[in-house]
């Protein structure tokens, strides 16, 4: 009778090796004085603060804020396209403008990547699009785990999931607290679907169109793949920029709302206070084609594509009226574009569409 191994079993300690080498280069590029150690090792060190001009803090009151979330079915989008290096953009987006959302500065990064066998070149892709997200986020990736687990996925599977640890200043908290009757809500464009609705947009492209990812859509100016891949985009440089640029004491931004899952009407009255209803007026702001294409393939309601995808407003920011136009302004000179969609009433908690 043979004996048996780790490699029997699916595991191979030298791939693995070979896999976990090919990432720290994309690790380190995100480094800063503040991270401690090296890689590879049990845990990773993060300085809060730093005794260097340039990365001094000088913090007074800080807070830790967590946040974790995953890419999802898109995944498999990135599988039919044998493209794995953005996915890791959308990985990083989903934590990083989650933490944006209370006002804080996202620190460093961490991933889980789970798959059915060593592949060190696919390692080696989804690295790097994680990499590219830190770097555009300011955040530092210091470490995360690999998981081979061959009889938990299918051959050409893989999950991922991100943990992303910010800090703000008690004081700089954004909670909604502050929102008022005649606020501004500004809505920043999405580049896309981001990572939401994809087993909806899956369905309706794939098993209701039976259109594959190599199809050239014209309305889109791009093929099938090339739209539902688009990475998400990261809101961290500019927000933070907002955030820094206009008085704390005067509240000037009350309210941030990453547009997830359950699109608009799902996130925006998560950070509204009692006695505060958004209305938001249809018409306000360009909503990409992949939408339109989207819901007229599957005959979606509009109330159903409402609330499966982000409609082309990846970001909301409730601001006091009297600087709207010069935060959206700025957005705008940051490329990002942006748009007055709505308005703060007095109501129940929640979002109601005007014409």
């Amino acid at each position: 009778m043979a004996k048996l191994s780790y490699r029997n079993a699916g595991l191979n300690f030298e791939l693995y090796e070979q896999g976990i080498a090919s990432m720290a280069p994309f690790l380190k590029r995100t480094h800063t004085p503040r991270v401690l150690d090296g890689f590879g090792g049990f845990a990773s060190l993060f300085s809060l603060d730093f005794n260097c001009r340039l990365f001094a803090k000088n913090y007074r009151r800080p807070v830790l804020v967590a946040c974790t979330d995953g890419v999802g079915t898109k995944l498999k989008v990135a599988g039919l396209m044998n493209k794995h290096d953005t996915v890791g953009i959308d990985l990083v987006a989903m934590s990083v403008n989650d933490c944006l959302c209370t006002g804080g500065e996202p620190l460093m990064f961490l991933d889980y990547i789970a798959m059915p066998k060593d592949d060190p070149p696919l390692l080696k892709e989804i690295i790097k699009g994680i990499s590219d997200g830190c770097m555009e986020a300011d955040c530092a990736l210091v470490g995360g785990e690999t998981a081979i687990l061959p009889d938990f996925y299918k051959p050409g599977d893989y999950d991922l999931a991100g943990f992303c640890v910010g800090v703000v200043e008690r004081d700089h908290i954004v909670n909604g607290k502050a929102i008022q009757v005649g606020d501004v809500v500004l809505g920043l464009a999405s580049t896309g679907l981001h990572s939401n609705g994809y087993s909806l947009a899956r369905k309706i492209v794939f098993d209701h169109a039976g259109l594959k990812v190599s199809d050239y859509v014209p309305e889109l100016g791009k093929t099938v793949g090339e739209e539902l891949l688009t990475p998400s985009r990261i809101y961290v440089r500019p927000v933070k920029n907002i955030l820094q640029h206009y008085p704390v004491k005067k509240r000037v931004v009350r309210g941030l709302a990453n547009i997830t899952g359950e699109g608009i009407p799902g996130n925006v009255p998560r950070v509204l206070p009692l006695g505060r209803r958004v209305f938001l007026k249809r018409g306000s702001w360009e909503v990409p084609p992949v939408f339109s294409w989207l819901q007229r393939l599957g005959e979606v309601e509009p109330a159903e594509m409402d609330t499966a995808f982000n409609m082309g407003i990846g970001f909301a920011i409730i601001v006091s009226p009297y600087y709207a136009e010069s935060i959206q302004r700025q957005l705008m000179e940051e490329r990002v574009p942006t748009f007055v969609i709505g308005d703060v009433r007095e109501g129940e908690p929640g979002v109601e569409w005007v014409n």
